[in-house]
């Protein structure tokens, strides 16, 4: 068997960082050999440095339990042990910026779950299953960074795993106007409920940034690439309002869609039940074998049954009926730190890995 990639993980000790973690334990291409974090939990072991804050309900993976953490600012003495990085660090976002594109110009890809670079022209924001074409404006991004190998590919925001899968699907129906609102777990905050008492028995009715990112952020994913640039698509205009909720892990949708080619719910849950993306077609490590499924229950999908189908990077919708004012409304469900954050960017890894813009150092 080929040598697995080695792989470091870049704000290693926050909630993302732990999810990486857990789900690249045992990784059949990737093998995590460097966590970095910030300079006050530098020089510590990994167990040490996380001490009693480790959020994942499965045990730490013995194999990073001993790593000496490094400092995420020494940008080259990291970028020289490993062949690429997840990031998940916790700065401002200019911060996150000028970090990510140093890491790039040491000839180190970056897979990134920060929203920083999701409108940098030429970074790809992916959903694998969606639009992995969108990874070629890496070319024009590695002529911009003045590099060969390095370069910056992100995904996208949690909330909208829940219901743009869906739309995409629905496309050749064309819908044009969308409104959804998100209910949202507290982990997408990074916290449990230790963390945050106040949640328990509470629903708190903004989410800072959500609404924007839910409502822009479908559009560049159905995007076109035009002279090395993701250039937006302008419909489905979305309208959007993001509720937090008091639920550990899984973000749900209620969606209403008008069509300008009118399909029958039929038509709907076909499209579902069939789609297949690239990531199905190369049988990828963390592909979901079905990407979305639909629900016929009236009382599903439901967090505590669905949130953890295809191990968490499936999408389960539910609830398709016509409406009175528009033309059909549904309800969807996805895992927000696994499909939403840092799963999500291990199918990317995996995808680039495929497409040959990942690969060993050398």
């Amino acid at each position: 068997m080929e040598q697995k990639l080695r792989v470091g993980i870049l704000g290693a000790t926050g909630m993302v960082g732990q999810r990486f973690i857990s789900l690249l334990e045992n990784h059949p291409w990737f093998e995590v050999v460097v966590v970095a974090a910030s300079p006050r939990s530098a020089g510590k072991t990994y167990e040490e440095a996380v001490g009693g804050r480790w959020k994942m309900t499965t045990p730490m993976p013995e194999a990073v339990k001993k790593l000496i953490v490094m400092n995420v600012n020494e940008v080259e003495k990291v970028a020289s042990e490993v062949d690429f990085v997840f990031s998940a660090v916790d700065m401002s976002k200019d911060e996150i910026r000028s970090i990510e594109e140093a890491y790039a110009k040491t000839e180190t890809p970056v897979v990134s779950n920060n929203s920083a670079h999701r409108w940098t022209p030429d970074v790809p924001m992916v959903i694998p299953e969606i639009n992995p074409e969108h990874f070629e404006v890496i070319e024009s991004q590695k002529k911009r960074l003045g590099t060969k190998r390095g370069f910056i590919a992100v995904k996208p925001n949690c909330s909208i795993q829940s219901y743009a899968p869906a739309l995409s699907v629905w496309m050749e129906f064309e819908p044009y106007e969308v409104v959804a609102t998100t209910y949202q777990a507290i982990s997408g905050a990074g916290k449990t409920f230790k963390d945050w008492p106040e949640m328990v028995e509470n629903v708190i009715p903004y989410i800072g940034g959500e609404e924007e990112k839910s409502e822009k952020e479908p559009l560049r994913i159905w995007g076109k690439v035009e002279n090395g640039q993701i250039v937006p698509a302008s419909e489905p205009k979305i309208t959007c309002q993001c509720i937090r909720v008091p639920v550990l892990n899984g973000h749900t949708a209620a969606a209403f869609v008008k069509f300008r080619k009118k399909p029958t719910k039929e038509q709907l849950i076909e499209k579902l039940e069939n789609y297949r993306g690239l990531p199905q077609e190369l049988n990828l490590p963390s592909a979901p074998k079905q990407f979305i499924q639909y629900m016929q229950d009236d009382n599903r999908p439901q967090v505590q049954l669905d949130v953890d189908y295809e191990n968490g990077m499936g999408v389960s919708i539910g609830r398709i009926r016509e409406d009175s004012i528009y033309d059909f409304k549904f309800v969807g469900l996805s895992h927000n730190t696994v499909r939403g954050a840092a799963g999500g960017a291990v199918l990317c890894a995996e995808t680039l890995k495929a497409k040959g813009y990942i690969s060993a150092k050398n």
